[in-house]
């Protein structure tokens, strides 16, 4: 029997709130996703493979600002086959954050840190992220060959945009596709504000977190697939990356409806743009071939 193709799911997370607490899942609604979640968690959470692909590599994402939850990621996916690449958090505005970045590299297990995110979305200047601190922040960050995640919601798009006007050198990629209003009037504003971005060629996107923008009880794949269309027009499928946004899209359905929809979303796409979206644009992105130990098995 022949191997099954691969699977990489670009943004998960995990987290434990007996070390850690997440204060932003005491917010309403979010009770079902109120306990700790491990990569255990999602091994067993994945049974449902997508285009005949099953899950054999990860990127996990933080989820609050610290430091040394950044620590805690990368020692995991040193000692996780699973998680091939961390997308790890830290104070772009501190002027010695090139010296934080350098101490996070130099751990045995730093080599895993790929990328930077902050929660652009809970920040209320519409400039933050032209803020001069930032930008000296992000210099940092290129200047490292990082990457940078970018968490935006609609209306958050224009600093977005300068952003990549301004770090045309610096790899980015749209978290959630920048959080569209699914089925809402907006969303044509935000089908020309991905356009624009898609523009540049240095960001890429990750087809994740949609099903969450929608309502979360009532959904259907006819919801998506505006977004969905959207997304691949206007980057191609060698610039979207599956992400499962787990265990966050419990809310809405979970793993298992996700992959499904996924699957009949990409119905129409020819096996080169398939292995693309699944697997090549985040292994790339994300160096995901670097700093496993060989003969490391995928998780199954």
């Amino acid at each position: 029997m022949s191997e099954p193709l691969p699977l990489v799911d670009a943004h998960h997370h995990v987290w434990d709130l007996a070390r850690r607490p997440q204060p932003w899942l005491d917010e309403a609604g979010h009770e079902p996703i109120r306990r700790s979640f491990s990569a255990d968690d999602l091994r067993r959470a994945a049974t449902r493979p997508v285009a005949g692909r099953r899950l054999t590599g990860t990127v996990v994402v933080q989820c609050v600002a610290s430091v040394p939850e950044t620590v805690e990621l990368l020692d995991l996916a040193d000692e996780d086959p699973l998680i091939g690449a961390v997308v790890g958090w830290a104070d772009l505005t501190a002027p010695g954050v090139g010296d934080v970045l350098d101490e996070l590299r130099s751990r045995p297990s730093g080599g895993y840190l790929r990328a930077l995110r902050h929660v652009v979305q809970g920040e209320s200047d519409p400039e933050w992220l032209q803020q001069p601190a930032v930008e000296r922040g992000l210099r940092a960050v290129q200047d490292r060959d990082l990457a940078y995640d970018v968490l935006i919601r609609n209306h958050q798009f224009p600093q977005a945009m300068r952003l990549a006007q301004r770090f045309p050198g610096l790899p980015l990629v749209l978290d959630h596709a920048g959080k569209p209003p699914v089925g809402h009037p907006a969303l044509p504003d935000w089908t020309r504000a991905v356009r624009a971005l898609a523009a540049h060629p240095q960001v890429r996107c990750k087809v994740s977190g949609l099903i969450t923008e929608a309502d979360w009880g009532a959904w259907t794949t006819a919801d998506i697939r505006p977004v969905w269309d959207t997304l691949l027009t206007a980057f191609g499928p060698d610039r979207l990356m599956f992400g499962s946004d787990w265990p966050v899209c419990v809310l809405a359905g979970g793993w298992d409806r996700w992959a499904a929809t996924v699957e009949e979303l990409l119905d129409a796409c020819s096996p080169h743009e398939k292995q693309a979206v699944l697997h090549d644009t985040a292994t790339a992105f994300y160096r995901l071939a670097e700093h496993k130990k060989q003969g490391e098995a995928p998780c199954c």
